[in-house]
């Protein structure tokens, strides 16, 4: 390789190392709001799922349509991705989950995200909605539409369960996919999840109560009433959480991956360096071999 394109190619990668290092702190900053996000919003989803598993387990809850199994139908599956790439396996790791469901050929789905529509398109699934640039200060207002989608189709009888696939937020640095069925509500299911979402450490990571009781409630005016109105809002939550979740592992991601690009290009300059400095003074000896054999031919 020539000096010339040596010096060209430092000059490139110095330039991409610029761009990583600044989307590495663009990330980092994300990626704190959105962990903090995350993780302060895990006793609320914690609190709702109490409840929701306590109502799918209570006498008038086990009759109700979101608790009680269904034998036959399709499945729904909510599958959750970024909008952008550059994020590490955050999104395949996802997808390849929902490869592995495509087993079933009675599988739909609800993309939130890019990924996820631009998935579905090239599958050719049966997509219902495309859900995309979604806020990284994620609100329970935004899943309102989601939710009210999925309940209407669930309410239609057609299928069997609706199921959310996620990226799950454990720490910077790792990130878990995960599948969880929200209708019909299962209590076991629910206290798995309920359990799986509370750090190891922290101050996130205190006892929580448990929830393996079950509690019989008196339910006016009418149970059918109140579970129809409140069952529907502690669903929302479930997909509100898979969603600061996805988001929180997302911007992880990214800033690690970014950082890794950051000193990958660092590791290549120094190489071309070295390559560069060699060549070059390969080049120097030789003309210097070129002029003593010059001056010694005209001194003879």
């Amino acid at each position: 390789m020539a000096l010339k394109q040596v010096k060209s190619k430092i000059v490139a990668t110095k330039k991409t190392g610029q761009v990583t290092k600044a989307m590495e702190a663009v990330s980092a900053v994300k990626m704190r709001k959105s962990q903090e996000k995350a993780l302060q919003g895990r006793p609320y989803v914690r609190s709702a799922l109490r409840i929701l598993s306590r109502l799918a387990a209570s006498r008038d809850g086990l009759t109700h349509e979101f608790v009680t199994p269904r034998a036959q139908g399709k499945r729904l599956i909510v599958v959750v991705t970024s909008d952008k790439g550059l994020a590490g396996s955050v999104n395949s790791a996802v997808l390849k989950q929902v490869d592995e469901q495509l087993n079933d050929t009675n599988v739909e789905v609800v993309p939130i995200g890019r990924k996820a529509v631009d998935y579905a398109n090239r599958m050719n699934l049966i997509a219902h909605g495309a859900y995309t640039n979604i806020s990284d200060d994620v609100q329970v207002s935004d899943v309102a539409e989601i939710a009210r989608s999925i309940f209407s189709l669930f309410k239609e009888g057609q299928y069997k369960s609706v199921e959310v696939i996620y990226q799950n937020f454990i720490s910077t640095f790792e990130q878990a996919p995960a599948r969880r069925r929200i209708l019909p509500l299962d209590p076991a299911e629910l206290h798995f999840v309920l359990q799986s979402i509370r750090p190891k450490t922290g101050r996130y990571s205190e006892v929580e109560e448990s929830i393996e009781q079950t509690t019989d409630y008196l339910i006016e005016p009418s149970a059918e009433v109140v579970l129809d109105n409140l069952m529907p809002q502690l669903i929302e939550i479930m997909i509100y959480h898979s969603l600061i979740e996805s988001k929180a592992s997302e911007h992880s991601a990214r800033m690690v991956a970014m950082k890794n690009a950051t000193d990958k290009t660092k590791e290549v300059i120094k190489s071309l360096t070295i390559k560069y400095n060699k060549e070059r003074q390969a080049a120097i000896t030789a003309e210097v071999s070129e002029i003593t054999a010059g001056a010694a031919a005209m001194s003879t």
